[in-house]
């Protein structure tokens, strides 16, 4: 009943196991980075609506008032007698008031709308494979951090079996001692293991919290998880490299951006070259004025003003030289687009090499899995044939101490090419576009 009791107690308080498919759910929904990447292109979706783009009319809406109080006089000239005559008055008040709506339209532009909105239209393609990218390298560093988790776990427990072991040493050794059966220098040297294994676990278990609390910015938590990973690892082993050429070449995130960079260029000569051509634009407007005149001091004034009519027209406008502004655009933006190619064809030769070193890379990993889980297995072979020696007293502490050391620096090696291999399959998926149809 103790038993049960405990175990039930244990489970209680176990910590939760975050799976791979899991952190990735929680990323992509909650990751910082991820969520700017997606506002961004939203923004670029909202730049290639139709209202920023001039391909509506604008319509504007004018309206005023004016009161004006002025002192006015007139002279008059009798035509019979030649006597002038003057007239004056204080304070003549006036008032005007104005409405008028106006739509001007561009109905010609020298096709530079048309091409301005197929850059836009590039642009956006261009912050989704940004978008692609930053989701891409958020894959990445999740699963980095979290196979460290996974590596630092596995070391963690290898650490606390050797303090175990040690302690188990020692124990055995101050037996020896209280006993005459040994030297006080095998207890003192048991209890300087003890104090080393003990130091080497603290620092293990320090760094597997900080991937810990890393891990928890990756994932957008606002608050400071501990969690329990996966530590099992799965690999792909249907990798062809002429296969992962042919798509890092046809879907690489870096290489599909540059190209819509070139198609942006290509596009900008297009829209700089419109402003060699006229535009034609169409303009209409509807008005309404009054004007009211207080104490008029000329008899033969208006006291009541009123107009209201609606006016249209067409008007053409051809910048026939602009002092080389426009041909020196175009020049530079044929200059950018010449850039844009190199740097595609750069991109190419360097990301192909980085293929070919991270395959070899790959395959060498996978050389020194197989190898070091052999090596694990001598070493635990020799470790518990020590083991047996030293407490049939055959062997000295050193010798078993070595062995001991042997075993945990074969499991250490064996974890970290374990999640090493992992890793390197992953920049493989990313440098061929396919990271993120890795199934977990």
């Amino acid at each position: 009943m103790f038993l049960l009791i405990v175990l039930i107690s244990f489970s209680g308080f176990s910590q939760k196991i975050l799976t791979k498919k899991e952190a990735l759910e929680i990323t992509l929904e909650n990751n910082f980075g991820i969520k700017i990447a997606n506002n961004n292109l939203e923004i670029a979706e909202n730049n290639t609506s139709i209202y920023n783009r001039n391909a509506l009319p604008t319509a504007t809406l004018t309206s005023g008032a004016d009161y004006r109080r002025n002192n006015q006089s007139l002279t008059f000239t009798d035509r019979d007698t030649g006597n002038d005559r003057e007239i004056s008055g204080d304070g003549i008040i006036s008032k005007t008031y104005n409405v008028s709506i106006g739509i001007n339209y561009t109905i010609f532009d020298g096709l530079g709308r048309k091409y301005n909105y197929k850059q836009l239209k590039e642009t956006y393609n261009l912050t989704a494979l940004q978008a692609r990218e930053t989701i891409e390298n958020t894959y990445l560093q999740l699963f980095t951090t979290y196979f460290q988790i996974a590596r630092l776990s596995e070391n963690t427990n290898n650490l606390q079996e050797a303090l175990n072991i040690s302690k188990r040493r020692l124990k055995r050794a101050k037996y020896q001692y209280d006993y005459g059966q040994s030297t006080k220098l095998d207890f003192l040297n048991a209890q300087v293991d003890v104090n080393n294994d003990s130091i080497t676990l603290i620092n293990a278990k320090q760094l597997l919290s900080n991937a810990k609390r890393g891990l928890n910015v990756i994932l957008g938590s606002k608050e400071d998880v501990n969690y329990d990973v996966e530590t099992n690892v799965d690999y792909n082993k249907m990798m062809i490299f002429s296969d992962l050429k042919t798509k890092t070449l046809k879907n690489n995130a870096l290489l599909k951006q540059n190209e819509k960079n070139i198609a942006i260029s290509e596009f900008n000569i297009k829209v700089n070259k419109a402003n060699f051509l006229p535009t034609l634009g169409f303009n209409a407007s509807y008005g309404f004025n009054r004007t009211e005149n207080e104490n008029l001091i000329n008899p033969f004034g208006a006291k009541l003003i009123t107009s209201d009519g609606l006016n249209a027209g067409l008007n053409l406008t051809w910048n026939i030289f602009d002092g080389g502004a426009t041909k020196t655009r175009v020049a530079n933006s044929k200059i950018a687009l010449e850039n844009q190619q190199i740097l595609l064809e750069q991109q190419k030769v360097n990301i192909e090499n980085n293929l070919k070193n991270t395959w070899e890379n790959y395959n060498n990993q996978l050389f020194v899995l197989t190898a070091q889980k052999q090596n694990v297995v001598s070493n635990q072979n020799n470790f518990d044939r020590t083991q047996e020696r030293f407490k049939l007293g055959q062997i000295t502490s050193v010798e078993f101490r070595q062995a001991q050391i042997n075993l945990i620096n074969a499991k250490t090696a064996l974890n970290n090419a374990k999640f090493d291999a992992k890793l390197i399959e992953l920049q493989l998926l990313q440098l061929s576009g396919d990271i993120m149809n890795v199934k977990f």
